[in-house]
């Protein structure tokens, strides 16, 4: 058994438990570890799990782990949390950071009124006008890597009823996430990793957006690198401009700045709010 601090922070309602290399000390992060601090019913409980420790070449390093205890992925919420707490931690020492994630380097802004700003890297593998099979149909959809794997799908070019033509979803609320999201991250087309699946909708100024996260294996109330490539593929495919406003199922809002030249992508950010909610201990 192993005494662990922890502290629980939130982005956007994507939740996570973070742990300070400083206050582990020899701490081994293992898939095992993850999975029982992220457990909602004998855990903490969180989407993920984000490890930071000292840099000696930027203000720090963070690690990020699923739920389920993989690694290898960007998490644009994680790294906004993992500013936020870099700089009530005493690493950062103004506004502005440079960090360290999966051998990337990474920067970000702290704005007034809780707001983080990340910049990812430029998008890649930008592929549009795929046919995707789900709910028993062809879907059209786009896919884009922002640091994850991501599909991104209108949920207007989904029928609710594949055999009532013209009965697409005008009410992203009423869209099967789970069921959808799990067939295609499970589909042959993207094995063996799998791929995260965003679905969009256009409403009243702004895009609402759900996601279904491979290593949460479930919808997740916000998804940072997944309205990234929501707004890559809007912009790209149908002309919307920065910046990009998306409302999360738990209903704070993403802003994605970029800079767009035809099809490139750049300057790419990801602002929205991050507190951390609380800090314990737990024996493990």
């Amino acid at each position: 058994m192993k005494r662990i601090i922890f502290y629980k922070l939130t982005g956007a309602g994507n939740d996570f438990v973070l742990l300070d290399g400083n206050e582990n000390t020899g701490l081994e992060i293992t898939p095992s570890l993850a999975s029982a601090l992220c457990s909602r019913r004998f855990g903490v409980g969180a989407d993920g799990i984000l490890f930071i420790k000292d840099s000696s070449s930027y203000d720090f390093e963070m690690a990020y782990y699923n739920a389920d205890g993989t690694t290898g992925s960007l998490c644009g919420n994680g790294a906004r949390c993992a500013i936020n707490y870099a700089s009530f931690s005493g690493r950062i020492k103004g506004s502005s950071t440079k960090f360290r994630v999966n051998d990337n380097v990474y920067s970000g802004l702290i704005l007034p009124g809780g707001l983080i700003r990340f910049d990812l890297n430029a998008p890649k593998e930008i592929k549009l006008n795929l046919n995707i099979k789900t709910g028993g149909q062809l879907v059209p959809a786009s896919f884009v890597n922002t640091g994850s794997p991501h599909l991104v799908i209108n949920i207007k070019n989904i029928l609710k009823y594949k055999e009532v033509e013209g009965s697409n979803f005008g009410n992203i609320d009423d869209v099967p996430v789970k069921e959808m999201g799990s067939e295609i991250r499970y589909s042959d087309a993207f094995a063996p990793d799998g791929v995260n699946v965003n679905f969009y909708l256009a409403e009243e100024g702004m895009i609402r957006i759900r996601t279904y996260e491979r290593g949460v294996e479930d919808e997740t109330l916000a998804c940072g690198t997944g309205s990234a490539a929501t707004a890559v593929i809007a912009a790209v495919k149908e002309g919307y401009t920065s910046p990009v406003n998306l409302l999360t199922r738990g209903g704070e809002t993403l802003t994605v700045d970029f800079k767009r030249n035809g099809d490139k992508i750049d300057a790419l950010s990801l602002t929205g709010p991050a507190k951390i909610v609380f800090k314990g201990e737990i024996t493990i």
